[in-house]
């Protein structure tokens, strides 16, 4: 299949181009300030977890030393953990829930599973020698107030300078949104399991 050659429609792309690269370049430029950041993907779509994952996957391979602490999640295995758990000199994986709230339907317990992650939580994130901290499904925790928001912002605000942290989960408190400094929103269009389709390995395990 051939297309039409157009010198005119050439010329005018070459020079919308140059001046996007003009733009992006001096944005570039001014990007001056190196320090560890915040990010947090939230919403109701899919992609939250993968996207923190996918992110620590990068790290390692900049030479990045991790920690992971899972939130929640715990009644079931993953593909994530049983890949990243081959690391252990570069990652510290703890998987720290007992499952989703509506199969647990004990409070005091996931208020107790939930502490207790924290706790490994805090302690990672007041070592310098752990580049990246994944927070998985903490905003889970938070939105239930099995852990104080004010708690994570002031651990977040201390943390070492240099140390990034990504934190994953639905509906994130807006004390949360504030303090980040990257927050993206996951939205629903489609999902398979609305078909009837059951979660498979790979794609949600």
């Amino acid at each position: 299949m051939s297309t039409t050659h157009d010198d005119g429609a050439d010329a005018r792309h070459r020079e919308r181009m140059r001046r996007k690269k003009a733009l992006v370049d001096d944005k570039i430029a001014r990007a001056t300030i190196e320090r560890g950041v915040v990010v947090v993907t939230t919403g109701n779509g899919k992609g939250k977890s993968s996207s923190g994952f996918g992110m620590v996957a990068r790290a390692l391979g900049h030479g990045f030393k991790v920690g992971v602490v899972q939130f929640i999640k715990g009644s079931f295995a993953t593909g994530e953990e049983a890949f990243f758990r081959r690391f252990p000199d570069d990652v510290d994986y703890h998987v720290m829930g007992e499952g989703y709230t509506w199969e647990t339907q004990d409070r005091e317990r996931d208020v107790q599973a939930a502490q207790a992650a924290w706790t490994i939580a805090r302690s990672m994130l007041e070592n310098p020698a752990i580049d990246l901290v994944l927070l998985d499904e903490l905003n889970i925790a938070l939105k239930y107030r099995y852990i104080d928001v004010g708690q994570v912002t002031a651990a977040l605000a201390a943390r070492p300078p240099l140390q990034h942290v990504v934190i994953t989960g639905r509906a994130a408190p807006p004390e949360l949104v504030d303090a980040a400094d990257t927050v993206t929103e996951m939205n629903v269009v489609k999902h398979a399991f609305a078909a009837g389709i059951k979660a498979q390995k790979g794609i949600e395990l």
